[in-house]
């Protein structure tokens, strides 16, 4: 029998992989293969997003609701979740910046923070792993922590000499970044949805790009056709209430128009110890041949 292929996400907050790669990883479950999620926070810090949920019994219990939405939203997604047991950094805001809370999430040693991870990759030996950029995809002190600890756990998990007492090596095949809102995507939407006569919701975020026209973003080098799991994807992270308005932002472009306009979702191979050709379409690519030979 084929070894089952596995596919890890590692997130920083619960809503995060409602947001970031659903669909794909509603495709992969759907095609048979194992995708764990690991959260590294419980989002305590989050705020509470939706207005029909901004109550004093909802902020009183924010910890425990978060933790029944990421039960509802796995449940949706079909997917393995985990929690690494760190506390949300919270998003400092202010001219200057507030320091950080102490015992945080961003202010861990990263080797030291990456031990958790290092177990769960040996434990479950994912063929590839998923995460954010150097910027975090935003600069959220937590999803740059969560950037820094993948990379390192995923260097450290098949080193036998590292991490001694935290299971046999095991090393991830490919790393990639998650790019899910790159600059052509956001055209492509924008312009979608003038040519259906609709408002873009776009604007504010293409007039920030005029403005910073030198911001770097990861090259996307694999495009995972998934337009038929974005309504599972939708559903997730609807899931995650107190995180997300139902009547906001994020669905205000019609199901059709995103299936149609941009039918991927995009990533960047940032490490591959397989050949794979680029541009990629599937995330095991190079990564199936492997296992088969084994």
């Amino acid at each position: 029998m084929a070894e089952q292929l596995r596919l890890m996400a590692v997130h920083a907050h619960p809503d995060d992989e409602s947001s970031k790669g659903a669909a794909t990883m509603a495709k992969y479950v759907a095609e048979g293969v194992e995708v764990l999620v690991v959260t590294c926070t419980g989002g305590e810090r989050g705020s509470v997003l939706n207005p029909k949920l901004d109550r004093p019994d909802v902020w009183a219990n924010i910890a425990e609701i978060r933790r029944a939405e990421m039960d509802a939203a796995r449940a949706i997604l079909g997917i393995e979740q985990a929690w690494l047991g760190f506390v949300d950094s919270g998003l400092p805001e202010g001219d200057p910046l507030p320091p950080l809370p102490g015992g945080c999430f961003a202010l861990q040693d990263v080797d030291v923070a990456a031990g958790p991870l290092v177990r769960l990759m040996r434990e479950f030996r994912p063929h590839v792993v998923t995460t954010y950029d150097e910027r975090g995809g935003y600069p959220h002190p937590d999803h740059i922590m969560c950037h820094k600890i993948t990379v390192a756990a995923f260097d450290a998990a098949g080193d036998p000499e590292r991490h001694t007492d935290l299971g046999e090596p095991w090393q991830p095949l490919k790393l990639y970044y998650d790019v899910g809102f790159s600059k052509g995507k956001i055209m492509a939407l924008h312009e979608a949805m003038l040519a259906a006569g609709l408002e873009s919701p776009y604007l504010d975020w293409l007039k920030r790009w005029e403005e910073n026209p030198d911001e770097q973003r990861p090259e996307v080098t694999t495009r995972v056709e998934c337009a038929q799991y974005f309504p599972v994807r939708d559903d997730a992270l609807r899931a995650h209430a107190t995180q997300v308005d139902p009547d906001g932002f994020w669905f205000r472009v019609p199901m059709e128009v995103q299936q149609r306009a941009w039918p991927t979702e995009d990533f960047h191979l940032a490490r591959s110890l397989v050949d794979s050709p680029l541009p990629e379409s599937d995330l095991f690519a190079g990564v199936r041949e492997t296992v088969r030979a084994r």
